[in-house]
């Protein structure tokens, strides 16, 4: 019983598919946000013997990587929708203008996903009888409500992740000893890092050890390479 149970559970269970989008800009913020601004910390950090410094090129970087996450992820998302509703018009033009053809290509498509010849044309003409433009736009194009590009959510939505990520390793340079603070950068980035990527693949349903694996090491890479430059030049900024 409760095998069957267990199973039917399974079966049940919540798809998080409808999150992709904001997720994928929150989570995308949020990361750039502690690398970007801990990694900048860090190279400073390495190369002064003074906090100021590290500060403000901190605060710097979140400020400017917060406007710039925001306006990238909405002109990005803006062309994609630009692309969607070209590719919908040309769809109604068609539609208009040879909706035989139409209707045999949405036929053909149903086909080829498993439909036998003579079902795969009475659902195309049912649907096409329901809503045409709809039944392309979705099969035919691949554009659903779920995929479908939204640029100011996404915009707002990185905008303020990069900002709250930021802002972890920023107040980690206001208070933490001057003294071997890019270790101590590191050690709260990465403590910060895991924390998202188990929460991103929480709200993902995903693999939770295989989320903080990757996001470990990436940024391990990233603080590591920029601690190095400023080892490298090692140039006393203060």
């Amino acid at each position: 019983m409760t095998k069957k149970a267990d199973i039917l559970d399974d079966y049940l269970a919540p798809h998080y598919i409808n999150r992709s989008n904001w997720l994928r800009a929150a989570v995308l913020g949020a990361n750039d946000g502690i690398l970007s601004t801990a990694s900048i910390a860090i190279g400073v950090a390495a190369a002064s013997d003074v906090r100021e410094p590290v500060i403000l090129a901190t605060l710097a970087g979140l400020v400017a990587g917060a406007l710039s996450m925001a306006a990238g992820e909405y002109v990005s998302v803006s062309s994609q929708t630009d692309v969607e509703k070209a590719d919908i018009q040309r769809e109604i033009d068609e539609l208009n203008q040879m909706p035989e053809i139409e209707l045999q290509r949405l036929a053909e498509i149903y086909e080829k996903r498993g439909l036998k010849k003579e079902t795969a044309r009475i659902v195309a003409k049912e649907l096409t009888e329901h809503d045409a433009l709809g039944a392309h736009v979705r099969d035919e194009l691949g554009i659903n409500e779920i995929s479908q590009a939204k640029p100011i959510q996404a915009a707002l939505a990185s905008g303020a992740a990069f900002t709250v990520g930021g802002l972890l390793p920023f107040l980690v340079t206001l208070f933490i000893p001057l003294k071997s603070m890019e270790y101590s950068l590191y050690g709260f980035a990465l403590f910060f890092l895991i924390i998202l990527g188990a929460l991103a693949a929480r709200a993902g349903g995903s693999s939770i050890g295989k989320a903080i694996l990757r996001i470990t090491f990436w940024g391990t890479v990233a603080m590591g390479l920029t601690a190095l430059v400023g080892y490298l030049f090692n140039v006393n900024v203060g």
